[in-house]
């Protein structure tokens, strides 16, 4: 029952209180040995497990009033992103997939495909989103302006990047390597804008979704 309150404070407490890692275990043994006796849990770490991103953009969400996310706190909570990249790349844990995906016929065989698999299901919904979110002027995503630059405002030629960022994730999932030199700059963009945009548990499991997280940093690097 405690589960997901501890889970949340994990990820959470970081936003607004600099230096406070429920984790940490030098400070809190005990907290921390029960986070990673969960992380052992083959269904908790791959699929049912939110992730440090989802839970700040939360966080961010929620806001503190009407006067908003008090600076100090806002300070913290960007702080964080960068942490998160780490965190993504902790959190990969292949043999606790295989072992996860051993007696789940319907699981990938790496956490790369079943994120590449989830893309392609849903690419329909997901260019119709996409497009939605970078063409409407309400929309957060589109008063960023980096999105509409880049990204297409057609639902079909959406799906055809979704489709070749699908492409790169069973291309890294296979080779355990990330090759971006073959990419286009939208799907480096497009890349970066699912890992903004997805939810955790909600979309995918924490594994998948941290396979975008890393695969949308190498590519950024070749378009900046």
């Amino acid at each position: 029952a405690w589960a997901p309150f501890l889970e949340r404070y994990r990820y959470q407490l970081p936003c607004l209180h600099e230096g406070l890692e429920p984790d940490d275990r030098s400070k809190y043994p005990h907290l921390a040995a029960w986070y990673e006796a969960m992380d052992r849990v083959l269904a908790y770490a791959c699929r049912v497990k939110g992730d440090a991103g989802s839970w700040r953009k939360v966080l961010s969400m929620a806001g503190f009033g009407n006067a908003g996310i008090p600076p100090t706190v806002q300070g913290n909570i960007d702080s964080r992103i960068e942490t998160e990249v780490h965190l993504a790349g902790q959190c990969i844990d292949f043999e606790v997939w295989e072992d996860y995906a051993a007696t789940r016929p319907y699981v990938e065989s790496t956490p790369h495909v079943e994120a590449a698999v989830v893309i392609v299901r849903n690419r329909q919904a997901l260019a119709k989103d996409t497009v939605k979110q970078i063409t409407t002027s309400s929309s957060s995503y589109y008063q960023k302006g980096k999105w509409t630059e880049v990204l297409p405002s057609s639902e079909t030629d959406m799906q055809l990047l979704f489709r070749d960022l699908a492409q790169v994730l069973i291309d890294t999932g296979s080779s355990r390597q990330i090759s971006p030199a073959s990419c286009s700059k939208e799907v480096a963009c497009l890349a970066a804008f699912l890992d903004e945009r997805i939810c955790v548990p909600r979309d995918m499991g924490t594994m998948s979704a941290a396979c975008i997280k890393l695969v949308a940093q190498e590519l950024q690097k070749t378009v900046e």
